[in-house]
């Protein structure tokens, strides 16, 4: 158990319902419209990040909280991820 806490640097820990960003973790809301809600917000928040206070930050932060709970996002995040992974083992093999 503690071995796959160690392992895991991106993603959302399925049994704590939290974040994981490296060593960085947040809480999720327990309500699923709450959790789709703020991935709603941090993407559009995210589309509008010329300005000052907003970023292009948010954009794959309210991704990640909504492929918690869209099927559909949850295969593009882990597509993404795989290609990410054979593209630093094909570095790593050099």
């Amino acid at each position: 158990m503690t071995a796959r806490k160690t392992n895991m640097h991106f993603g959302i820990d399925p049994r704590t319902r939290e974040i994981v960003i490296g060593s960085f973790r947040m809480k999720l809301p327990e309500s699923r419209w709450s959790r789709t809600a703020i991935g709603v917000l941090l993407v559009c928040g995210g589309l509008l990040g010329f300005l000052p206070v907003l970023g292009f930050w948010m954009v794959p932060l309210g991704l990640l909280v909504l492929s918690h709970d869209s099927p559909y996002v949850r295969r593009q995040r882990r597509r993404l991820a795989v290609w990410w992974a054979t593209r630093k083992a094909r570095r790593n093999a050099r």
